[in-house]
């Protein structure tokens, strides 16, 4: 192997602890975003008030509408021993697809407040676990779990953000245009935006809606040696007929956030398909075909978000504006600051 894109070695990069966001900026809108245009090979530093002025005139951009959940769950077994629950997705109306930390066997049970509890059904190799949520004995569908992990669920905050959350993150860590209740972790790109800010974008431009339900896959590194050896997690979407229409066209697109990219780019490859689960990596040998220019934050070394960006500018370039970002203090993550690619 001498293609050093293929390499996941080749997407690692030390970051210093201090430039871990663990709170957003206030208002959403003073992070830092850096432009990078391909064209011009030029970088701006500016900050996401800015975006506005850096929209190509002729553009469409989608925006993914998922919404997180409160995914997290503290209880217990009926011996006493402390359980934490993490849904990962639904796999249909009643079986769940989570993680949970604490020793579990198939029939185990779990027992959360308001009476919810839960029967775990099957262990997966991957350390997942399938499992039915029950209340009063009553078998309950997703759709109807919801509600009832709004009150006693805590928001799923990325594992590098080292802290419990707190209310502010059940506001801060959801866009502003959040609407389809699923996700488990946030399409960060969209978090920089204010209320006002997107109605005047979306009053000034065309625009449309996809839906990614976000999986915690997003956050597993890439652990074999050649990239295109990882087997890439799969998530549900859902494409308004809008969005349909658009993608279609010969419009060009801003993708706000990897999550609405590989939706984008999922479909552009499986034109018949609307919604259903995409599994797409995008990497330098799998560039996008339909999606022109990208808004992302920094992501993770070694993970399948870095190598995402690596398929609109090359490694080599993905290297440099990330150096150029560490350089200049930008915040990186999920409550990071935001990049541009045009």
């Amino acid at each position: 192997m001498n293609n050093p894109e293929l390499l996941t070695s080749s997407y690692d990069f030390i970051l210093p602890d201090n430039l871990i966001a663990t709170h957003p900026a206030h208002p959403r809108d003073r992070a830092k975003l850096l432009v990078y245009n391909r064209q011009t090979d030029e970088v701006t530093h500016c900050h996401f008030y800015d975006f506005e002025k850096y929209i190509p005139k002729e553009c469409a951009l989608i925006f993914n509408d998922t919404k997180v959940i409160k995914a997290r769950l503290y209880g217990h077994k009926p011996s006493g021993g402390k359980i934490e629950l993490l849904i990962n997705r639904p796999l249909d109306a009643n079986n769940i697809n989570v993680y949970i930390r604490g020793k579990v066997k198939a029939q185990t049970k779990i027992i959360f407040d308001e009476g919810l509890e839960v029967v775990v059904k099957e262990l997966k190799d991957d350390g997942s676990r399938i499992v039915n949520f029950f209340q009063k004995n009553e078998l309950l569908r997703f759709e109807e779990l919801l509600p009832i992990i709004d009150k006693i669920g805590h928001i799923p905050l990325p594992p590098y953000i080292q802290r419990e959350d707190n209310a502010q993150d059940a506001t801060e860590y959801q866009s502003v245009f959040a609407k389809e209740e699923g996700a488990v972790a946030a399409p960060t790109a969209s978090l920089h935006f204010t209320g006002e800010q997107h109605k005047r974008i979306c009053k000034n431009h065309e625009h449309a809606f996809v839906t990614l339900h976000v999986g915690s896959g997003t956050f597993k590194p890439v652990e074999t040696d050649t990239i295109t050896d990882h087997p890439m997690h799969s998530e549900y979407y859902d494409i308004s007929d809008k969005a349909k229409k658009l993608l279609d066209s010969d419009k060009p697109i801003l993708s706000v956030g990897t999550t609405s990219t590989r939706t984008i780019e999922f479909y552009a490859r499986h034109k018949k398909m609307q919604r259903g689960e995409a599994n797409l990596f995008l990497h330098p040998n799998n560039k996008p075909i339909r999606v022109n220019y990208l808004l992302t934050n920094f992501h993770l070394p070694k993970s399948t978000l870095l190598m995402l960006v690596a398929s609109f500018v090359g490694l080599e370039k993905t290297q440099e504006l990330y150096a150029e970002a560490i350089k200049n203090n930008y915040r990186f993550y999920s409550y990071g600051d935001a990049m541009l690619i045009l």
